[in-house]
């Protein structure tokens, strides 16, 4: 399967660059395909049960393929004309989406609950405007494993949002985590069961949903101490996978796992140094020893062996913002 997949690379401008060769060539999708032209795309996710269905958000509203990337079909919706951040699917019951919005527009976060053909608009309190980036948007949205009513969003910058009836309603943390600017969220499955909210500065975690946190240390624990991007290993519940930088953009970067559901971390060797923080890592469920990891500005890496080791690919980008693979059929 490592040799016979397609990867989807999102950039910020440059729209996706996909390749269908396991990334010995690559091509721009392009407005044949359904995809507007010079797209800022934010995120990219794929269906857990048909790898073939992919959805991407852009500034313009969201995107859904059926041939894993190849052609778009603009999904018409409550979302349209706004910029979507992030998107995330029910791994149980697929029917199930959320997906969040933000800058220019203001934030807001969104349900479907057929798919994706339909939104609604949820009732999350989210400030109109933020520090450090004038109006907040959503940067990352976990699914708790075990129970999907569990959702946990991550806003930049107006701090975390959590809902435990399923997006009906929900509620910040109260202070808990004092810095607002969240990078992204994610749910180890453990043991233990661990929340993870990153920060612009530091990691940090929580063992009992979400009733006390701490922090990692990232200037004390880790080489650098700008973490962006994060991903459990499927497969692996104490395995997770962070990206960091310097600062942002930066001049430089690495990956960092954690065996322990974030208690310790070890920083992984990367073949090249990157050119600027790294900021974002993806892995599928279909091969979780298959990782990709891109840096913010344009270059990528894999790893076969679920990142003990690391190749650069000989294609550099623009600005990206997010990379999946997807096995051929």
């Amino acid at each position: 399967m490592a040799d016979n997949i397609s990867i989807l690379v999102g950039t910020v401008g440059q729209g996706i660059i996909r390749s269908g060769d396991s990334g010995e060539t690559w091509g721009r999708v392009g407005i044949g395909a359904g995809l507007h032209s010079d797209a800022l795309v934010r995120c990219i996710v794929n269906h857990p049960g048909n790898p073939n269905v992919v959805f991407t958000g852009t500034e313009k509203g969201l995107y859904r393929s059926e041939d894993a990337g190849q052609n778009w079909q603009f999904v018409d919706s409550v979302m349209n004309g706004l910029c979507v951040w992030q998107v995330a699917i029910n791994p149980s019951d697929p029917s199930i989406m959320y997906a969040g919005t933000g800058t220019p527009i203001p934030a807001a976060i969104f349900r479907s609950t057929d798919g994706g053909k339909t939104w609604e608009q949820r009732p999350a309190e989210v400030a109109e405007e933020c520090p450090a980036v004038g109006t907040p948007r959503v940067t990352g949205i976990a699914i708790d494993p075990d129970d999907h009513d569990e959702i946990w969003v991550g806003l930049e910058v107006d701090g975390v949002r959590h809902s435990t009836d399923g997006g009906e309603t929900w509620q910040g943390i109260n202070g808990a985590i004092p810095n607002l600017d969240v990078h992204n969220v994610a749910v180890a499955p453990g043991p233990p069961k661990t929340v993870v909210v990153v920060v612009n500065n530091d990691v940090w975690t929580s063992t009992d949903g979400g009733g006390s946190w701490a922090a990692v240390g990232a200037r004390e624990n880790f080489p650098m101490h700008y973490p962006r991007g994060i991903q459990v290993q499927p497969g692996s519940p104490q395995t997770i996978f962070l990206t960091l930088g310097d600062t942002t953009p930066g001049r430089t970067g690495t990956v960092m796992r954690s065996r322990d559901t974030g208690k310790t971390w070890q920083s992984l060797p990367l073949p090249v140094e990157p050119n600027t923080a790294m900021w974002v890592v993806n892995a599928n469920p279909l091969d979780p020893q298959l990782l990709f990891s891109g840096s913010r500005y344009g270059y990528l890496y894999r790893s076969d062996d679920g990142g003990d080791s690391w190749s650069k690919l000989w294609r550099e980008f623009s600005e990206i913002s997010s990379v999946m693979w997807i096995p051929n059929e």
